[in-house]
């Protein structure tokens, strides 16, 4: 999960250069999705670890 969020930033990065902004903030938003998402599935598997 992780790596595809690093993906998709790379992704608008490079759109963000080229000058493509559509590509660039749909990949971002993916990103922080995605990023969101890892974060919370983390924090789950840390607390069910423990218990």
């Amino acid at each position: 999960m992780l790596h595809y969020a690093i993906v998709f930033l790379i992704v608008a990065l490079i759109a963000g250069v080229l000058g493509f902004g559509g590509i660039a903030g749909t990949a971002a938003w993916i990103a922080k999705v995605l990023f969101v998402v890892f974060l919370v599935l983390f924090v789950v598997s840390l607390i069910r670890r423990n218990t």
